[in-house]
């Protein structure tokens, strides 16, 4: 029986250390990754690098965004896409 418990503790710490800290850490990664596919022309996004601007062509996995007043251009990964923050009123 003693035997049992010895390996029943460490599969335990195991099962839990999943739940808390795994798997909610899967689910995040799961929603960026749906999130970044499913950019659009037109979006309002926020980069990693904490960068506002509007996406103006999607290319792969290159995304040019507009910035500024001066509606400057330029190009990010897609993985580098932080957040949309689009504006629906």
């Amino acid at each position: 029986m003693q035997q049992y418990s010895a390996l029943l503790m460490p599969i335990l710490f195991l099962v839990i250390f999943y739940f808390i800290l795994i798997r909610p850490q899967q689910k995040k990664e799961k929603k960026i990754r749906e999130m970044r596919n499913n950019l659009k022309v037109g979006d309002e996004i926020i980069t990693i690098g904490g960068i506002h601007g509007k996406i103006v062509k999607i290319k792969d996995e290159i995304v040019t965004i507009e910035v500024g007043a001066d509606k400057n251009k330029f190009n990010v990964s897609r993985w580098a896409i932080g957040n949309v923050v689009n504006n629906e009123k």
